[in-house]
């Protein structure tokens, strides 16, 4: 079994988010997004608030499963017997982070990571800049999956 996890943060989870896992689930058997716990992170919505958006974005996909983690990803893939990291690219930048922490990953352990380019129309899509509209009483209704339209 091909099995993937989608590490972040989700908070909250975007339209770029979402086109990365439905495009990852054609590659993979299973597909485990973990939202990482940081506790030296301040987020918008809770742990609960988010794995309920993703949980209910992807009711019908029996092939994603969604769960909490701590620590390092490598060890969690470990704990889940999965053998590849999916990421998401938006841009260069993104590419020269992501570059390094698979890099760094793979001298870990034995994981490959596989990077999917965010479609063209939702790679200017972060949840940062969503959060931003959401702090200013912006629309963000188009910029996330019905689940977070709080």
């Amino acid at each position: 079994m091909k099995r993937a996890i989608f590490p972040g943060s989700f908070d909250p989870i975007t339209l770029g988010h979402v086109d990365i896992i439905e495009r990852g689930i054609t590659l993979f058997d299973e597909l485990i997004i973990a939202i990482g716990i940081n506790a030296d992170k301040k987020y918008m919505f809770s742990l609960e608030e988010r794995k309920k958006f993703i949980e209910e974005t992807f009711k019908d996909q029996p092939k994603v499963k969604v769960v909490t983690y701590s620590g390092l990803t490598v060890n969690f893939c470990a704990e889940q017997n999965a053998q590849f990291i999916l990421r998401g690219l938006r841009n260069p930048g993104d590419f020269e982070f992501e570059k390094a922490i698979a890099h760094t990953n793979r001298k870990l352990s034995e994981i490959e990571t596989v990077f999917l380019l965010t479609s063209s129309g939702k790679s200017y899509i972060s949840s940062s800049i969503v959060r931003d509209v959401i702090r200013n009483h912006g629309d963000y209704t188009s910029l996330v999956p019905t689940a977070v339209r709080v």
